[in-house]
C-alpha cells in the first residue's frame, strides 16, 4: 500500500456513509474532505480522489490529475456526466449497483497487483480418507514459502476442520461462515483476522470451517479467489468429494484441481466417480498416487485418465503424529517432496497459458 490514502470529498452525508462503508469493507483508509478548498493539501499526493455530484458541482473546474472517481446515486443523468467531463473525471460509479466497481477501486490501492499473479489449486480426495486435508495443507504451507505467500482455505463444511488438523482449534480468529465477502475483497484485512500457522518459512493463514458445519458462500469465496490471484498470493482449497456451489466455483477457477489417489482397487474405483464429476467443470486435474508404486493396482490407477503429477510412498509417522495433535512437517519427506513437485507444475503450466 502506498503512503498515502485515497482523498473523499463529499457533502452528500449517504454517499459519504456508502463510500465509507465500502472502504472498511476492501481494508482501505481514507482522508475526508468537505470541499476542494480543505482538500488542497492532498488533492496532488492522493492515490485515488473520489468525488460525489455535489462537490463536483460547486467545483465545476478540478485541478487536473488522474485518478478522479465520481460516485453518484443510481444511474448517471445528463447532467452528471457533463460535470465529470469538465472535471476531468476518470470514472462514473453508480452506488449501490456498481458497489463492487468502487470496492475494486480501493482494493487496487490496498493491495498493489502483482507482477506474477498467485495460483489457485484445489485438492480432492479419490476417496474419504484419502488424505486429501493433510496434503492440501502441506501444499499450502509449501507454497507459504515462496514469494506471495499462501492462503489454505477449508472449502468442506463437513470436515474435520483444518484448524484442528493444524493444531490452531483453540487459535481466535475468523472461521466460515462467519466471513462474507462480495465484489474484490483486501485479502491482507481477511489475513490479519485468521488464525495462523507458524512455520519456519513464515506463517501460514488458514480459513477453517465452522465448529457447527458451515462452509464458504460461492460469494465469498470468489471474492477470495480473485483477490489472492490478483496479489500473487497462492490459495489452497482443500475441497469436498461432493461439491456444492461454493466448490464448484473453487473448480471452475483453479489453475489445478490435485485428486488423490490411494493405491487400493476400491479407490480407484471411488476416484473415477470423483473424476468425472471434476471433469464436467475444468480439464485442468492431475493425479497424485498414494501408495508404493510395486503396487500392482498401480497400473491401473494410471489409467484413470488424467496424468499422473506425483506419486507419494506412504510417509513414516504421519497418522501417529496426527493423533497426537502435531501435523507432521518433514521438509525431506514425501508429503513435502510431492507438495513442491506440484507447485513446480503448477507454475511452469500457469506461466505457459499466460504466454
Amino acid at each position: 500500500m502506498t503512503g498515502e490514502r485515497p482523498l473523499v470529498i463529499a457533502a452528500d452525508e449517504t454517499v459519504l456513509d456508502e463510500v465509507l462503508r465500502v472502504a472498511a469493507v476492501a481494508g482501505c483508509e481514507l482522508d475526508r474532505a468537505p470541499d476542494l478548498t480543505a482538500a488542497s493539501g492532498h488533492w496532488a499526493r492522493a492515490p485515488l480522489v473520489v468525488l460525489d455530484e455535489e462537490a463536483v458541482r460547486h467545483s465545476p473546474v478540478l485541478p487536473r490529475r488522474r485518478g478522479i472517481v465520481l460516485v453518484c446515486k443510481g444511474g448517471p443523468g445528463q447532467a452528471t456526466w457533463e460535470h465529470a467531463y469538465r472535471g476531468g473525471v476518470d470514472r462514473v460509479i453508480s452506488l449501490p449497483e456498481e458497489e463492487s466497481e468502487l470496492a475494486g477501486a480501493f482494493a487496487d490501492v490496498v493491495e498493489t497487483p502483482a507482477e506474477q499473479p498467485g495460483l489457485v489449486l484445489g485438492v480432492v480426495g479419490g476417496r474419504g480418507g484419502a488424505g486429501a486435508s493433510v496434503f492440501a495443507a502441506t501444499l499450502a504451507l509449501a507454497a507459504d514459502c515462496e514469494p506471495g505467500g499462501a492462503l489454505l482455505l477449508d472449502c468442506d463444511p463437513l470436515s474435520g476442520g483444518l484448524d484442528v488438523l493444524l493444531g490452531l482449534e483453540k487459535t481466535a480468529g475468523a472461521r466460515w461462515p462467519a466471513v462474507r465477502l462480495s465484489g474484490r475483497a483486501s485479502v491482507s484485512s481477511l489475513v490479519a483476522d485468521l488464525p495462523q500457522r507458524r512455520h519456519r518459512g513464515g506463517s501460514l493463514p488458514v480459513l477453517a470451517s465452522g465448529p457447527e458445519g458451515g462452509g464458504p458462500d460461492a460469494g465469498s469465496l470468489s471474492a477470495i479467489l480473485s483477490s489472492g490471484r490478483r496479489t500473487g498470493r497462492t490459495v489452497v482449497c482443500d475441497l469436498p468429494r461432493a461439491l456444492g456451489e461454493a466448490s464448484e466455483e473453487a473448480v471452475l477457477r483453479a489453475d489445478l484441481v490435485v485428486l488423490m489417489v490411494p493405491l487400493e482397487y476400491r479407490a480407484c474405483l471411488a476416484a473415477k466417480k470423483v473424476l468425472c464429476r471434476l471433469q464436467e467443470l475444468t480439464a485442468r486435474i492431475g493425479l497424485v498416487i498414494c501408495g508404493h508404486s510395486k503396487d500392482p493396482v498401480a497400473g491401473g490407477a494410471a489409467l484413470i485418465g488424467p496424468p499422473v503429477l506425483a506419486s507419494m510412498p506412504p510417509e513414516r509417522g504421519v497418522w501417529q503424529a496426527l493423533e497426537r495433535a502435531e501435523f507432521p512437517t518433514n521438509r525431506k519427506g514425501p508429503l513435502t517432496t510431492a507438495a513442491g513437485k506440484i507447485l513446480s507444475i503448477a507454475r511452469s503450466e500457469a506461466e505457459a497459458a499466460a504466454q
